[in-house]
């Protein structure tokens, strides 16, 4: 892809550096910004500058915040006994989307995975296992995508709380998603049906363990 502009040119190498937009793409969206206004342009910048600089990540449950508490941990119309563990900030917004769910969250940042790298003391998983501790918890959902990453990470953090006496302290409840989303999907592109049906149809996660899928 030859340029007429070295401007032009470093415009769109950097929009082809967003995951999934490739050159082509990234030219299209420069192309269309010159043809903007120079304040609706320059308010587009201010906007994702601003949220780079001051976007926070919730203290309690680490998902994307503009204070010390999301707006979910701090609402109290939440029912603040369940607890939905989810792998990233965009399965948050996938549940969210269902309207089924109003427990609270736990963000891991991640999921077990030895090939990437990812090992357990890279994820959030002491503070869930803190936030158990600490917190008047009856229910730990975990929404992780069905893949056998998802899976390691599950059988991992059940052994954690056992092993840490957590579920006998208290009756918690440990339970899965149902697999209406098939295995090897992710859990943020299922339908919003889809998912919603797999949280109000979870099951207790030692039958989930014992079935292996």
């Amino acid at each position: 892809m030859i340029f007429s502009s070295s401007l032009l040119e470093n415009a769109v190498n950097e929009f082809a550096k967003l995951p999934g937009i490739g050159k082509k793409t990234a030219l299209r969206l420069v192309l269309h910004l010159i043809k903007q206004h120079e304040t609706e342009v320059n308010q587009f910048s201010e906007v994702i500058a601003k949220m780079r600089n001051e976007i926070k990540f919730c203290s309690r449950c680490y998902n994307i915040s503009d204070s010390a508490l999301c707006n979910i941990c701090s609402n109290p119309m939440r029912k603040k006994e369940l607890l939905c563990v989810v792998e990233n900030i965009r399965d948050v917004i996938a549940i969210e989307s269902t309207q089924q769910f109003n427990g609270l969250y736990h963000v891991l940042g991640g999921i077990i995975s030895p090939l990437d790298g990812i090992g357990p003391e890279r994820l959030m998983i002491d503070a869930l296992i803190d936030r158990i501790s600490n917190e008047e918890i009856d229910e730990i959902i975990f929404a992780l995508s069905p893949t056998i990453q998802g899976d390691t990470t599950i059988y991992y953090i059940s052994k954690k709380i056992a092993g840490a006496g957590l579920d006998k302290k208290s009756p918690v409840k440990i339970t899965t998603i149902a697999r209406g989303i098939s295995f090897g999907g992710e859990l943020e592109y299922a339908d919003e049906m889809t998912l919603a049906k797999s949280i109000s149809n979870r099951i207790p996660v030692e039958n989930f363990i014992v079935s292996g899928n």
